[in-house]
Order: structure tokens, then sequence, then C-alpha cells
């Protein structure tokens, strides 16, 4: 029930992406960036300093400084540690007790860690948007858009996207800007977005329009 060791694999590249069924595009007055769970927990599986995670890292970092300079609003999801079984729910059952309450844990990476206007929403559930204001925030705000990066690929950072969709939110996910537990994971995660829910995108392609 344990998270996996996760070895190094690269991340996608442009041409490697799965051509979307959306024809959405990111606009910088209508969206939101949501860097999705990247706390010390799910990080330690990683080695810090290979990829996927030092490059992902690299490109939350731009995106949080384009987005920001933009005025665009920028959430965060963070659980809590020392959950109770009855909030935790069938999570329990996956993936056991979770973390701990400890800043060891609970603690955002350093590098791409909230600055003041950003919003920190409590993790219930794999999507972001279950039992947190994410969607009314992003409403009050007039965005109809969301970006999504961070980890895992395949699973939180995927629910959130469907939700998105299932709300009339436009979905975007930062496919270099995101991990998992392996290149087959992410793969798979970026393929069912494609042809389901969202758009997957670069970094680069991502700054560009949001420029």
């Amino acid at each position: 029930m344990a998270l996996p060791t996760i070895h190094a694999y690269p991340l996608p590249q442009a041409d490697e992406l799965p051509a979307a069924r959306g024809p959405w595009r990111p606009d910088a007055a209508r969206v939101a960036l949501l860097v999705h769970d990247m706390q010390q927990y799910f990080l330690a599986a990683f080695a810090p300093d290979a990829s996927p995670l030092a490059p992902a890292v690299a490109n939350i970092e731009r995106l949080l400084v384009q987005c920001r300079a933009r005025g665009i609003p920028v959430f965060y999801t963070a659980q809590r540690g020392q959950q109770d079984r009855r909030d935790r729910g069938l999570q329990a059952d996956l993936w056991g007790p979770g973390m701990s309450a400890t800043a060891a844990h609970e603690t955002i990476l350093d590098a791409v860690a909230p600055a003041a206007g950003d919003h920190v929403l409590v993790k219930h559930r794999y999507s972001a948007f279950q039992r947190s204001n994410l969607q009314t925030l992003m409403r009050s705000r007039g965005r109809d858009q969301l970006l999504v990066t961070g980890v895992y690929a395949h699973i939180g950072c995927t629910a959130t996207v469907l939700e998105a969709f299932q709300h009339d939110i436009e979905a975007f996910i930062a496919a270099d800007a995101v991990a998992d537990f392996s290149r087959d994971d992410h793969d798979m995660a970026m393929r069912w977005i494609a042809r389901t829910c969202g758009v997957p995108m670069t970094t680069a392609q991502l700054l560009e329009a949001l420029a």
C-alpha cells in the first residue's frame, strides 16, 4: 500500500504528446494554475535531482513566474497528516494511513512553495475539486480554464482534469510539469486526458500561449 520507488525517466517532448480532441487554448484572462500535491511525502519516492522530478519542478517554477506576473490565480492542493480513518475513506484501503502530521511530510517543496496571494486548498480525495471550494474560487475570479501541474499525473492530476471537464471548465495539463510512477503511467495519463477531457501541452507551449 506504500508509494513505490520511482525510477528515473525522461519527460515527454512536444512531438510525443497525443493530439487532443478538445479545441481549447489557454487564455491568460480565463485560466487558473493548480500546483497539485507537491508535498515532501509524495516527492520522497523520486530521486530529487533526476528526471522526471527535477525538470518538472523547474517547469512548474517557470509557470508560476509567468502566472503571477500576469495576475493569473494560483491554487495549491495539500493533504494534512494523521487523517482520521473516517475522513480518509477508501484511500486508506489502497494507500494505507498516508502522511504524518509533520513538516517532513506536509511541507510543499520550497522551489514551488506558495507566495502571498496564492490559495492553498486542503486535499481530501484524488480530485482537487472534491470537498474543496476550488470551483467557487475560480468562478468568483472569472476563471473557466484550469492548468494542472504536479504529482501524480495518472492519479490526482488526471482526476482533477476530468472533474474540471465535468464542471465545464476547460482543462490543460502541463505534460512536462507533472511527474508519475513511470513513463508508461505518464504517457497513459496524457493519452487518456487528450481523448476524453483535456489538452496536454508542454511548458514552452503554455508560456507562449499565456505571454
